[in-house]
């Protein structure tokens, strides 16, 4: 007997996200966090990419939205190192967002885990961990002293300065970039003036361009319009020192850099949010050792705003209902290594664009202008464009799959069908919901139902029809990636039998399996 079937060792997002995913599954996980309490530091104003979609189909989006500030909405430009992406030709942004401060974001999450039956300690700090054949033991010092719990698994979701990480000796290679970033939400003072093209008139600097950055030899201003009554204004300055991203900022701190930077004074109103970070590049070389895994920020680090936690959210989805088959001891071999391989490639990918983003953002001679102008003229044609689109949502992935059988849809995520089965009306996002495995027959075809047959305690299987079917048959793992598919009159048997048998174990045997149809 353990305390826990799998500890997860902080309470950010990704934390919290993979709790929940563990209840969903059927797994006791115990969240220790080293905070007393919530976060009020909002180092990230929002969320976005492909994680949105995957909330909407375990049923939380319109929970997010009510408490954020409006619904889900389309991105038509956005910064990207020191240029913009302007998706606007395009007529629909391949990227959307959600405007919720993150310590919001993490008090939702938490009473999401929370009411599915998860535990979570605050003020419960992790000083030391090991692990043998069998599972994994915690050193916590809390409230009361130095305790000691068990579990199968343990997960680092504990950021940037894992102590996961530290402990389990696993590499983390790349670079921190000297410079601090300060960024602020706040009002327009009384005492500037808005010009008819949208610049502003700003006493004793002049006008200032929206939507633009201004580059001096002190470092970057940015500046943008919110809403008429709200500016986003940042700063980057290059300073040696590493600042301490979990202690407040105060407006004066704000204005301090503007002055260095530009080298006057500018006016701000009242402070809505502030935070201040600063950017690396990492990676952790393996996210899995024995039974301890990291996930989120303790995995990853990226030099660019806006894609942490879709990147470190995503992780705990795929890495949840793998742990949970490990603990539940269905798990094929292997299946736990998949979660390294596929979010490693992930991460790498996120790495990519946002290395990318320094590139356009640090260079200061001719031949980094040049670089931008460059980039600028690539990105203005529509296909250059959409692929810029995905690759920042994240929605580009395709995981390689073990048997791929040539379908285009195989390792990608699952598009939202309206399906219409024998009981009404549903979609593939609630077939999704409550995080289980899903094949679903298209062409109503006996054979797929026979061949999966052996899988009905874990896989639900449902016949439906959907207008432009994109196959005859998908298997749908609970993380919404697709595992296989079938195209018209594709024999489904051995193909989908080592599919079913790759992700999901070996068959019941024949009589329990016929009891269970």
């Amino acid at each position: 007997m353990t305390d826990a079937d799998v500890i997860v060792v902080g309470a950010g997002p990704a934390g919290l996200m993979l709790a929940a995913e563990l209840r969903l599954a059927g797994v006791r996980p115990l969240v220790l966090e080293r905070r007393p309490r919530l976060g009020e530091v909002p180092k990230a104003n929002g969320i976005g990419g492909q994680i949105l979609e995957l909330l909407r189909y375990r049923g939380l989006l319109e929970r997010l939205e009510a408490a954020a500030h409006g619904r889900v909405h389309p991105a038509p430009r956005i910064p990207f190192g020191e240029v913009h992406l302007d998706f606007a030709p395009l007529g629909e942004s391949p990227l959307r967002g959600l405007t919720l401060p993150q310590p919001r974001l993490e008090r939702l999450l938490a009473e999401r885990a929370v009411e599915l039956g998860a535990e979570i300690r605050r003020g419960h700090e992790l000083v030391g961990v090991g692990q043998d054949e069998d599972g994994v033991t915690a050193d916590v010092h809390g409230p009361d002293g130095t305790y000691r719990v068990t579990a199968r698994y343990l997960v680092g979701c504990d950021g940037g300065r894992s102590r996961v990480r530290e402990l389990t000796g696993i590499p983390f290679p790349g670079t921190t970039y000297p410079e601090v970033n300060r960024l602020g939400q706040v009002t327009v003072p009384d005492s500037v003036t808005s010009l008819p093209d949208g610049d502003l008139d700003v006493p004793g600097v002049g006008r200032v361009r929206t939507g633009r950055f201004t580059r001096t030899d002190r470092g970057v201003f940015g500046f943008g319009l919110l809403t008429p009554e709200v500016w986003l204004v940042s700063t980057t300055e290059d300073e040696l020192s590493e600042p301490d991203d979990d202690a407040p900022m105060a407006l004066a701190e704000l204005q301090e850099s503007i002055r260095r930077v530009l080298g006057v004074s500018f006016p701000l109103g009242e402070p809505i949010r502030l935070s201040r970070y600063h950017f690396q590049a990492r990676q952790a070389e393996r996210y899995r050792d024995g039974r301890i895994l990291l996930a989120g920020d303790a995995a990853h680090l990226f030099p660019a705003t806006g894609v942490g936690l879709n990147a470190g959210m995503l992780d705990a989805v795929n890495l949840a209902w793998k742990l949970a088959a490990r603990v539940q001891g269905w798990a094929p071999d292997g299946l736990l290594e998949t979660y390294h391989e596929e979010r490693h490639l992930a991460g790498a990918r996120t790495l990519l664009h946002t290395q990318a983003q320094v590139a356009l953002r640090r260079g200061h001679d001719p031949a980094a202008e040049a670089l931008r102008k460059v980039f600028l003229e690539l990105v203005a044609d529509e296909q250059p464009l959409r692929r810029m689109g995905a690759l920042i949502a994240g929605t580009d992935i395709r995981y390689p799959m073990p048997h791929p059988n040539g379908h285009a849809l195989t390792g990608t995520f699952a598009p939202d069908l309206v399906l219409r089965t024998e009981e009404g009306t549903t979609s593939v996002a609630e077939l999704l919901r409550g995080a289980r495995p899903v094949l679903l027959d298209l062409a109503d075809r006996p054979d797929v139902r026979d061949t999966a047959r052996g899988w009905r305690d874990r896989v639900d299987v449902r016949t439906a029809a959907t207008d432009h079917r994109p196959a005859d048959a998908l298997l749908i793992r609970p993380d919404a990636h697709i595992a296989w598919a079938a195209t018209a009159d594709e024999p489904a048997g051995p193909a989908l039998r080592d599919a079913l048998a790759e992700w999901f174990g070996a068959p019941l045997a024949a009589p329990l399996a016929s009891r269970l149809s």
